[in-house]
């Protein structure tokens, strides 16, 4: 009986979300959870019998967390301060440290609980991003209604002139230089208005891997001349979701576009389905619906960490001819889906765009 009672509560603590990792009264490592494998990037085979000092090498909040439950017996614990490394990328974590205690009070050693924080970070920066792209469209708004009507009248009397002048005057090269700049500045204020303007979603079941596609085999087409490898990987168990698929088109064009212009005469760009399985959501009066990621990979140069932090804000851009609209509209797309967007991207290895759309049928 005593047996089968440790075998349940060892599966127990085996299926536990949250990492725990167990230290006796010598601070070595008696157990580890498999959750706890996976956040720490080290298997039980490497941690059992070793000190906190040689598995958090480094990591002195967490470290000083231990030391102060196993001399205390004090429970301690930390939601901000710790990150820990794993393959080259860090992820966040909270920590709690608590005295493991035998019936008669005895301290038998320490146990520490992890929690990756990584899709709550992500939760986060995504609503400040949508506080941030509301306010600033409002604004744009406002600006766009002041521009547009001056901005006819300047049209309308830069055609006037142009039919007013002889036709081999040289004059008419600045009425044409006015109205080309006209027309890119009413491309601004139109893509203003599609980003600050609300807009009922016309909902219909939309084949994503379908959708993809069909954007692929036009870009091939737009890059037959170039060094340009198309990859893609789709998981066939996703089915359509709800959408509104001209916007959804006009998303990921968007994002697949910036992949080309990213790689530039020759490269690799990698798009990739899957669903997720740390992200879910619930909508009021729904059931649970899980998520689907579509990532959109280019090798190309990379974007550094001070434009990273801008990539979403209207106006911001890094191409000589772009507006800096683009994304800022890619972001209220997904948005109005109810779902979220992220990016990954190292100079070594290129950029990926992550896509998360609810999986509702």
């Amino acid at each position: 009986m005593a047996n089968h009672l440790r075998e349940y509560y060892a599966n127990v603590i085996d299926s536990v979300g949250d990492g725990v990792i167990v230290f006796d009264r010598q601070g070595t490592v008696t157990l580890i959870n498999p959750a706890a494998e996976g956040i720490t990037g080290i298997s039980r085979r490497q941690a059992q019998g070793h000190l906190p000092a040689e598995i958090f090498a480094g990591v002195e909040t967490l470290l000083d967390m231990v030391e102060k439950t196993a001399a205390t017996g004090m429970t301690i614990s930390d939601y901000e301060n710790i990150a820990l490394t794993k393959g080259g990328h860090i992820t966040p974590v909270s920590a709690t440290t608590s005295p493991l205690l035998q019936d008669n009070g005895e301290q038998l050693g320490t146990i520490l609980i992890l929690r990756d924080l990584t899709s709550i970070r992500d939760l986060e920066r995504a609503v400040r991003q949508a506080d941030r792209l509301s306010i600033l469209g409002t604004l744009a708004a406002g600006l766009a209604h002041e521009v547009k009507n001056p901005l006819g009248g300047i049209k309308g009397a830069a055609q006037l002139l142009e039919m007013e002048l002889p036709v081999e005057s040289e004059l008419r090269d600045y009425t044409r230089v006015m109205l080309k700049e006209v027309q890119r500045v009413n491309r601004i204020v139109e893509e203003l208005l599609e980003l600050a303007s609300p807009r009922r979603l016309e909902q219909s079941k939309v084949n994503l891997h379908k959708t993809l596609g069909d954007i692929l085999i036009l870009q091939k087409q737009a890059v037959r001349k170039k060094k340009i490898t198309f990859q893609q990987q789709f998981d066939p168990s996703i089915p359509p979701i709800i959408g509104d698929e001209a916007l959804l088109i006009q998303l990921f064009l968007n994002l697949i576009k910036n992949a080309v212009e990213a790689v530039g005469e020759s490269g690799i760009i990698r798009v990739t389905s899957r669903v997720l399985a740390d992200y879910s959501m619930t909508q009021k009066g729904e059931r649970r619906a899980r998520m689907v990621a579509i990532e959109i990979s280019d090798d190309g140069p990379g974007i550094c960490k001070e434009e990273m932090e801008h990539l979403f804000t209207p106006f911001f851009t890094t191409k000589p001819s772009g507006t800096g609209l683009g994304l800022a509209i890619c972001h209220k797309i997904i948005s109005e889906h109810r779902g979220m967007i992220k990016v990954e991207s190292d100079p070594a290895r290129g950029t990926t765009f992550t896509v998360m759309l609810p999986m509702i049928q």
